[in-house]
């Protein structure tokens, strides 16, 4: 019973050691199929913007994260080989283990079998059986017997099915590991690659730092289109609340006028600023529930630019303050809803193209530097719903999205970092 115990005891382990490892290498390929994906999306701009006659800022940002990600990739086979080998050791520990435990009860069985064998006409199964006492203790001694060799038989079909079903998982390690190995040779070429872009990375670089003059007046320049953006979504957004408390006051005051009695009036009124919250409350709940998961606002990009601070890529010590984030993608690249909700602006603003802002309960999401769009103040729209077309940006064969979400509460108005709601 010692070894049975001993036994169950490994299978515990062994079966533990396998979910762990399993979710582990689950998690590093989805890992893997993030980072090829946004490298496929780096490569696919970086093609689009090589026709173009002029480089520009963008395509600088994107091949620093072109690097970063193509560095993160290799890290990532790395550890999923490191994982392979890891796993394999253990397992093969755990088998010889189990072959130690085959042997105890193999040289038990044999010490059985001898003694059995040489006390066969005294110590018989039929002699041990009827030399009982009684008849219910020869029950017991039957029972007994049987269940000996019904451990013993369990014992060796269970060692046999788990050896069995080891050497099946470590044959599919050493596969896999294997084929880690292949794909990290063919990965080998993303080095070149890296390099590759850094030597352009850094031709760009002394390129921009030779025009600096012309980077300085042109940064000047967006500056003064940010804070003219910001103003703009700033001042639309304090309209629509002044103009939504204005229409909840005239409704109330409407229905206290219309009403017979005291008790009507406030039955009335209380019910429908209920229901006005409810509805409200169960937008937001909606919208928060979708936190990191909801889609971005083009189909294909890579943000180039994060919420707060940025770094300038070029100018020392310059830093631009970004409320939302800037998504590099293809060039008129269609623009969509991140979530369901009412459209309450469309601003168009010099320099900064046109502006859509979306009303999802006490949330508000902003898309600019719009150069078409397709829907209308007022306007209910569903999630992923195209609203508009990007300008071109500066390098003709790109166009830069910038979104941005705003959480009000009263008149209270608090910008939210993009990058933690959208998915990744």
């Amino acid at each position: 019973m010692k070894i049975v115990g001993k036994i169950v005891l490994i299978y515990l382990l062994l079966y533990t050691s396998i979910g762990f490892s399993q979710k582990t290498s689950d998690k590093l390929k989805r890992e893997q199929s993030r980072l090829e994906q946004k490298i496929s999306d780096t490569k696919f701009l970086l093609s689009k913007s090589k026709s173009a006659k002029e480089t520009s800022l963008d395509e600088l940002k994107v091949i620093k994260n072109q690097i970063f990600y193509r560095e993160q990739l290799l890290k990532n086979y790395d550890n999923q080989i490191r994982a392979a080998e890891l796993s394999l050791k253990s397992k093969a520990q755990q088998i010889e283990l189990l072959y130690e435990k085959i042997n105890q009860l193999k040289k038990q069985y044999q010490k059985l079998l001898i003694y059995a064998y040489k006390h066969r006409n005294i110590y018989g199964k039929m002699m041990f059986i009827f030399s009982s006492g009684s008849y219910f203790e020869a029950l017991k001694r039957i029972k007994y017997l049987e269940y000996i060799a019904e451990i013993q038989e369990k014992q060796f079909l269970a060692i046999r099915q788990h050896q069995k079903l080891i050497k099946e998982e470590i044959i599919i390690i050493e596969k896999e590991k294997e084929h880690k190995r292949a794909i990290i040779q063919e990965k080998l070429n993303e080095k070149i690659e890296i390099e590759s872009d850094r030597k352009n990375q850094e031709y760009l670089y002394q390129k921009f730092k030779n025009e600096e003059n012309i980077l300085i007046s042109k940064l000047a320049k967006e500056e003064s289109l940010r804070r003219n953006l910001r103003d703009r979504i700033n001042e639309a957004i304090r309209q629509e609340i002044a103009a939504e408390e204005a229409r909840r006051k005239k409704e109330e005051a409407e229905r206290l006028v219309s009403s017979d009695t005291k008790n009507n009036l406030n039955s009335s009124s209380s019910e429908s600023i209920f229901l006005e919250t409810k509805e409200s409350y169960k937008l937001n709940a909606s919208f928060e529930k979708n936190k990191g998961r909801l889609p971005w606002p083009v189909k294909r990009g890579n943000i180039t630019e994060n919420f707060g601070k940025n770094l300038h890529p070029t100018l020392k010590n310059v830093t631009t303050n970004n409320r939302g984030i800037d998504i590099s993608t293809s060039k008129n690249s269609q623009v969509r809803a991140v979530f369901k909700g009412q459209v309450t602006s469309v601003l168009k603003i010099p320099g900064a193209g046109k502006v859509i802002i979306i009303k999802h309960g006490n949330y508000r999401t902003v898309y600019s530097n719009l150069q078409d769009t397709y829907v209308k103040s007022g306007m209910n729209i569903d999630t992923k719903k195209v609203i508009g077309t990007l300008l071109l940006s500066e390098s003709v064969n790109m166009s830069i999205a910038h979104f941005e979400i705003h959480h009000v509460i009263g008149s209270k108005v608090t910008c939210l970092n993009p990058t933690l709601w959208i998915s990744h």
